[in-house]
């Protein structure tokens, strides 16, 4: 199928399926900690997933790849990105699996009927630092900090979104976990698994996973650490074995 792709556009191999993404490097593109969420979340056979904060849609399009999901969907609210999301759909020929929505978050349950999905993934904007930044709504700007979005407002469409049960599987910065397992309890979701992600071994974690169950019971697993690089900065096999097929 011929699919658009603009002049300042790239197109990235995913190495799933032969998966493909587009990309605008002036916009936003997803960095490792999209992929390692795809490699944390479980999505079991006939589940519906939907991706909030999807960005260049390459959550869904991973999980469509690694996973036995029935359906998938990306929130995204900028205008841009979600156009281009739908295009890297048709450029993996994927209609019938995964679909790309426009729209605030902030008013899911207009959007979607309340306990309509079985995961929820997402890769939020890390910073609450909002207020005062140049150039507040630019595109980086938006999927870096919470200047359209708060933890709260994430946390808060997940728990109208998730059936019964239901899990939601987020990647963050560690120095907010006190504030997200705080949030996610408040709004009754429990968190089961935690890991932390650390750049070498020898690091303090750059990044935590999350996984919550809707109404689930108040028990937690904090999982082996996952390591991104050995000592000569190549990858470790676990990061080659969540890229790579």
């Amino acid at each position: 199928m011929d699919v658009e792709i603009k002049d300042y556009e790239r197109v990235d191999d995913l190495h799933r399926n032969g998966y493909k993404i587009i990309q605008d490097p002036k916009r936003f593109c997803f960095g490792i900690d999209a992929v390692i969420l795809s490699g944390f979340a479980e999505v079991k056979k006939g589940e519906r997933v939907m991706d909030l904060c999807t960005g260049t849609g390459v959550i869904p399009i991973l999980l469509e790849a690694k996973t036995e999901g029935s359906h998938f969907t990306g929130l995204e609210i900028q205008t841009e990105s979600a156009e281009m999301a739908r295009r890297s759909v048709l450029l993996n020929d994927l209609r019938d699996k995964v679909t790309i929505d426009e729209g605030d978050l902030k008013n899911a349950e207009n959007l979607y009927r309340n306990s309509s999905f079985d995961v929820v993934t997402v890769n939020p904007p890390y910073m609450n630092d909002g207020g005062g930044l140049k150039n507040a709504f630019s595109p980086k700007t938006i999927a870096r900090h919470e200047v359209l979005c708060s933890l709260e407002d994430v946390v808060a469409a997940s728990a109208k979104l998730l059936v019964p049960q239901g899990r939601l599987y987020m990647v963050h910065r560690p120095h907010r976990l006190t504030d997200i397992l705080v949030t996610l309890r408040s709004y009754r979701l429990e968190p089961k698994r935690i890991r932390f992600v650390h750049s070498f071994a020898d690091r303090e974690p750059v990044m935590v996973l999350i996984e919550a169950a809707s109404n689930g019971r108040p028990t937690v697993k904090v999982m082996p650490p996952l390591v991104i690089y050995n000592d000569d900065r190549s990858y470790t096999d676990e990061i080659m074995s969540i890229y790579y097929e």
